[in-house]
């Protein structure tokens, strides 16, 4: 197939989240027949709620920066699927993308005739399969592997990593994940594995006690974010300055960076990096949607806070920087997540809110949105475009509430 016919039948599959099969039996079977591309090279495998993705970015910076062939795997993706698959910082190409989806739907289909697979992979599923095809077929030196979902069951997680990596545990999800922080962090800590040692961020109590009652049930080495102490901090508008054993910048905005830089760092010199290339690979680190400026004059920052722990961040951000400034929100989410509450802490914080909706059928309707939060001079626009165009341009423009609605905000500006 051509890149869009993959593309095209990657999305036949159904939403990733509503079609997930939780389970590691059937992408370890395709894996298997494919030649074990998973066995192949080193892994860092990063889970956790928030700050996983900014974090496998600013560890796989600072491995590019140490002379590594670098691999990085990620999800969702923003714009283009082939973003999910990453060579030295760098998405493949379209047709490098869909070569990778030929062979891994062709090895499903050889199985499902054969009567060696059940179903055909699932769309995380074949797509994890394809980074880890395209990794071996390419020979990179380490892969920093992001969770999908979860861990225990993720489909990441077939790996014999040489680090595992755990970032801040918050309530998301719990309809698959359980409805505590217990049954959450329990999830999150099954990708800990024998002989491979932990770095572990700042979390709330109860989830600390699962990971380390997990990593000591494996006799796991536990390495923690805050073994890399900071004696001066600033934080500025688009990141911040670390100044502990030496000075590390973190280009990505948002005092929540901090610890996930803290986490890359600490998780940097256990494997052995140098503190110049530490420095050098978080400080030209680039994440995309997370609290990014896509545009100066009108000033629109994009931030893809879609649960209450991101939610929870951009408001602190807010309070920081944008606090008695008169704002203006455009916000969108899905069904699925806790909007009263990233509504509760959003919406009060701006003088003019427009909601709307992504194109996602799993949108909320606009509608909805001035019954859940109580405010009755929601303006409410059909489309992101439409948002844009009533929002007053004087103001600061802020659009959060799902990576979807981030996408399109940066697909138009």
């Amino acid at each position: 197939m051509n890149y869009l016919d993959s593309v095209q039948f990657l999305y036949s599959l159904g939403n990733e989240l509503k079609t997930a099969k939780f389970g590691l039996e059937r992408i370890t079977a395709v894996l298997e027949a494919m030649g074990r591309p998973h066995r192949r090279g080193r892994f860092v495998h990063v889970a956790g709620t928030n700050g996983k993705g900014s974090a496998c970015a600013m560890i796989a910076g600072g491995l590019h920066a140490a002379g590594y062939r670098t691999g990085l795997y990620t999800s969702p993706h923003l714009l283009e699927p082939t973003e999910r698959i990453r060579i030295d910082g760098v998405p493949i190409g379209a047709d490098e993308f869909a070569a990778a989806f030929d062979r891994v739907h062709e090895t499903a289909e050889r199985m499902l005739a054969g009567g060696k697979l059940d179903f055909h992979p699932t769309y995380f599923e074949t797509v994890t399969a394809m980074g880890f095809y395209v990794f071996a077929e390419r020979a990179v030196d380490i892969v920093v592997l992001e969770v999908g979902l979860g861990g225990r069951l993720d489909a990441t997680n077939v790996v014999q990593p040489e680090l595992c990596v755990i970032t801040p545990v918050d309530f998301d999800h719990e309809a698959y994940l359980g409805k505590d922080i217990e049954s959450i962090a329990g999830e999150k800590a099954g990708i800990l594995k024998a002989g491979a040692p932990a770095v572990v961020s700042a979390q709330r109590p109860a989830a600390e006690r699962v990971i380390l009652r997990r990593a000591a049930e494996l006799r796991v080495p536990v390495s923690r974010s805050a073994d890399w102490r900071i004696d001066e901090l600033v934080l500025d508008k688009r990141g911040s300055d670390l100044v502990g054993p030496f000075h590390v910048r973190c280009p990505l905005a948002g005092e929540h960076q901090v610890e996930n830089a803290r986490t890359a760092i600490v998780a940097l010199e256990r494997i052995g990096i140098t503190e110049e290339s530490i420095a050098k690979g978080i400080g030209e680190t680039v994440w995309n949607g997370r609290l990014e400026r896509i545009s100066e004059d009108p000033e629109i920052i994009v931030d893809g806070a879609h649960n209450p722990a991101g939610a929870r961040a951009l408001a602190t951000y807010l309070d920081r920087f944008y606090g008695g400034l008169p704002k203006t929100l455009i916000f969108g989410a899905m069904r699925d997540k806790a909007v009263d509450e990233i509504a509760g802490l959003l919406f009060p914080r701006f003088t003019d809110v427009i909601v709307t909706a992504p194109k996602q059928a799993r949108a909320l309707a606009p509608e909805a949105y001035a019954e859940i939060s109580g405010r009755s001079d929601l303006r409410v626009a059909k489309t992101v475009s439409e948002a844009l165009a009533i929002a007053e341009k004087r103001h600061p423009i802020f659009v959060t509430g799902s990576l979807f609605l981030v996408a399109e905000a940066m697909q138009l500006v």
